[in-house]
């Protein structure tokens, strides 16, 4: 199952965001492709470790597309489940104190 992303992920649409997700449905392997998403601060980091977490706890492989290369940094739980694509992954600035 594919799960493509349209808009910015922040504080204002996490709580869709996380409502967008069924775990206990969805099949073995789900992607959430961010190709035409942004993450764009630490609420929305947060909210993709919560699911990875929600989908590992449920013996599930959760796949993350087309991140950026410091959003993955950013991800603590979820950031061994980003597939690297040096070509096709977005460059963007993520807006947390983390990195500052």
């Amino acid at each position: 199952m594919v799960y493509e992303l349209h808009g910015p992920l922040f504080f204002a649409s996490v709580s869709h965001f996380q409502d967008l997700f069924n775990c206990k449905q969805d099949p073995d392997d789900v992607i959430i492709e961010f190709q035409y998403s942004r993450v764009m601060d630490h609420s929305a980091i947060e909210a993709i470790d919560s699911l990875a977490e929600r989908y590992v706890n449920a013996g599930k492989t959760l796949h993350l597309r087309h991140v950026s290369p410091e959003c993955r940094r950013l991800l603590h739980r979820a950031g061994d489940l980003v597939e690297v694509n040096v070509l096709e992954d977005p460059r963007y600035r993520v807006a947390v104190n983390e990195l500052a």
